[in-house]
Formats: structure tokens, sequence, C-alpha cells
């Protein structure tokens, strides 16, 4: 029998390149990774690596266990939530972490209720960025993650997650009260080519590269003036006549903020995709399925986002009325 915990340990060297990379998203030393996989090959009669200068790759037969161990691990999390439901446990730890907002206005209000309506479960929340919410699955330091497609999101055929529409929140025009779009009811993205925009710093969140693709498909490139971390700073900006910006409902701003909101036009709007994001088999653990249960219910009593369930029907995307899922 191999032990499949070296198998996770193999599959995260292959996804990060580096046995540092791998340990430190693994939250193992790098000495920790090299036994695992030394062990790993000894239990399997075959070389798993093999130097390339300073660093090392993967051989084919590591590539072939990787394949194979897929399937492994997505069975065992089956097995272990069939195990779970035949005990019918009510009670142990859940961890779930997500994106900040998600975490203000999604998590949190699914936690407190779970806490009501299954006194014996444990929830742990951490706060975390896409990339670093697939690393925490992986690791089993989350359960469920809540996390908005990006560039570096897993295809949805990757066999290492479960991946499912949550919520499209909606993305609304920003722009300061003395504005003159701030009496609208609503407007073209087109409109907007000409206006200084603010908008989170690159490589700080998702949401950047998001408003670039939907300016993009709306026919131009935003002029960024200002770039900015946080959804209060970027309000403050704003509020000041400093510029403009695409807001999610999720995202907040303080009340003395003099800012407007003004519905983007088109029948299906812009949207940031939310996916409630597992590992592969493990959907059906009961205490997974209650967290998942309790997300849906504090999507459905989430004031700003009535009538906003993903749209699964396939889209054609016109300027400014374009989805990223």
């Amino acid at each position: 029998m191999i032990d499949l915990r070296r198998v996770q340990v193999l599959r995260a060297v292959h996804q990060h390149g580096t046995v540092t990379a791998a340990a430190a998203a693994l939250h193992l030393t790098p000495s920790a990774v090299s036994h695992h996989l030394r062990e790993l090959a000894k239990e399997l009669r075959v070389r798993l690596v093999e130097p390339q200068g300073r660093r090392i790759r993967l051989t084919g037969a590591a590539h072939l266990v990787i394949e194979h161990g897929d399937r492994l691990l997505a069975g065992w999390e089956e097995a272990e939530s069939a195990l779970e439901s035949y005990r019918a446990g009510e009670a142990g730890l859940l961890r779930m972490c997500g994106f900040p907002s998600a975490v203000a206005n999604l998590i949190t209000p699914a936690v407190a209720l779970l806490a009501r309506t299954h006194p014996g479960l444990r929830v742990q929340v951490a706060e975390c960025e896409t990339v670093d919410g697939f690393d925490m699955l992986m690791s089993t330091h989350a359960d469920i993650a809540l996390l908005a497609p990006s560039a570096d999101f897993p295809d949805q055929g990757d066999a290492r997650f479960d991946q499912l529409p949550l919520v499209d929140d909606p993305l609304d025009l920003m722009v300061g009260a003395d504005h003159p779009l701030a009496t609208r009811s609503s407007v073209a993205l087109e409109e907007l080519a000409d206006e200084d925009w603010v908008l989170p710093a690159p490589g700080t969140c998702d949401h950047h590269q998001r408003v670039l693709v939907f300016c993009a498909v709306a026919g131009f490139t935003p002029r960024v003036v200002h770039s900015v971390k946080e959804w209060y700073a970027i309000s403050s900006l704003i509020s000041h006549g400093l510029g403009i910006s695409l807001f999610p409902r999720l995202a907040e701003f303080p009340p003395s903020h003099r800012v407007v909101r003004v519905p983007i036009a088109g029948e299906r709007g812009l949207a940031r995709r939310i996916l409630s994001c597992v590992r592969s088999g493990s959907r059906a653990h009961p205490l997974v399925r209650h967290g998942l249960a309790a997300l849906e219910e504090a999507v459905a009593a989430h004031p700003l986002l009535a009538g906003t369930a993903p749209d699964l029907r396939p889209a054609r995307p016109a300027p400014g009325h374009v989805r990223i899922a």
C-alpha cells in the first residue's frame, strides 16, 4: 500500500515546480518533502525525480503516478464522505476560506447560522486570495473556499477540485455624488472610455484584470490614474472626484464617502462569479454539506444579492454585457 499523503506531496511538487515552493504550500519543510518523495519512490520501486541543473524534474513514472493519484485521492475523499454519512456525524471541525468581501458578507453569516443550527459543529474561517485558496484546500487547511475565477484558476476539468457557481456578484459603476453620471438610472460601459479610473493595484487582487477584460470587450482600455489596494481607499478617491470604478455589490464603503452606485446597462450586466470550491469527492461529506447549505442561505438572505443566482445559459458576449465565469 502506498501512502496517499505522499502522492499529494508529489502532486504539489508538480504544481509548484520546486521542492521549496511545494513545501511552503503544504506547510512542510523542504527536507520533509524530499523525504516523502524518496519514500514514495521506494514504495513504488521507480524513480520519481531526476536532476535538471540545480533543479529537479519529474520523471515519466511520476506523471503516471499523479494521473492515477488524482483518481485515488478523489476516491478516498468519497470513501471518507460515505463513512462520515454512515456515522451521521453532526460534530467536528469545518474550515472555510475566501476573499475578503466573501468572508465579510457570505462566510460570516453562514458561520453564525451554523452556530444556531449545528451547535456541535466548530468552524474556522481564514481570509485568502484565489491562488492561496486552492493551496489551502489541497493542504486540508480549508474544506470550503469561496473564490472568484481568475487567470490563475485551475481548469474546470481539474480532477483535484469540485467547483460550482454559488452567486453572481453584480458590478456597478461607482462615481462621486457630484459626477454627471450620478443621476443616471443606468449607464453603458462604452460611455466610460474617456473617464479616469481607480482600480486595485495589479497583483493585489483579481479585480484589476477583471475590469481590464470587461473594458476591452467594450472596446477601450481604461485610463487608470490611481492604483490602490483597499475598497475603502478606492471609494475615498472616487468620493473626492478623482476617478470612477466598477464596484462589486459585496464590497462595502463608509457612509461618509459621497459616492453613488449606478447599474451597468444590459440584460445580464456585469458580475464577478463566486464559486464554492471543495476537494474532489468531498462535497457529500456531512460537514461540508452543512457549510454549503449555510452559504446558500447567506446568499438568499443578502439584501444586495436578490435575483443574482448564477445564470448558466450560454452567453453571447456583447460590448459591456459580459461575465467572467
